[in-house]
């Protein structure tokens, strides 16, 4: 006669095999959660609430580039060799009012853009207190002050450069 012996191998915890076996859906769980934390705590300035309204708005910004066309703007943005000074001179013609915006556009995230108001020191030159900026390359938008927006010049900096050219958007 065979007599099976029976052994008492203890409480389920004290095996390593479904310890083993929960720590792939654990470590999911753990993954998951943070991604969702940097999903909700996080901003994506790329999207837009009123997409429609901006799409038919694009009409006035290119009438904004031809009106800056029209009058001749044309401006070099210097920065001074401590990095924390803008001087805005234009070229011909200037405009007549006594502060300009000068926005830093972020290039992926409009959470990190930048607006400067630019202040007249002489007839054709403006001068601003830069704050720090991370190292992407930017996007300058110079804007007439008034709420009608009649003109813009636009340039491409990059941190580090000491020059831009800033002049309407080419066709």
């Amino acid at each position: 006669m065979n007599t099976l012996a029976r052994t008492d191998a203890g409480p389920w915890y004290r095996e390593p095999w479904p310890w083993l076996l929960m720590l792939g859906p654990a470590i999911v769980i753990v993954a998951g959660s943070i991604t969702a934390v940097f999903a909700m705590e996080t901003f994506d300035g790329l999207v837009a609430d009123d997409y429609y309204k901006q799409g038919v708005a694009i009409n006035t910004t290119l009438h904004r580039d031809e009106v800056a066309q029209s009058l001749g703007y044309r401006a070099q943005l210097t920065l001074n060799a401590q990095g924390n000074r803008l001087e805005l001179a234009f070229a011909n013609a200037a405009p007549t009012a006594k502060e300009i915006s000068l926005t830093f556009a972020h290039p992926t995230s409009g959470g990190f853009d930048r607006v400067v108001t630019l202040s007249r020191t002489a007839d054709n030159h403006f001068v601003a207190s830069l704050p720090p900026l991370a190292q992407v390359p930017w996007r300058l938008v110079l804007e007439d002050p008034s709420p009608a927006g009649q003109w813009r010049l636009t340039g491409q900096w990059r941190t580090g450069e000491l020059s831009v050219q800033l002049a309407p958007t080419p066709k």
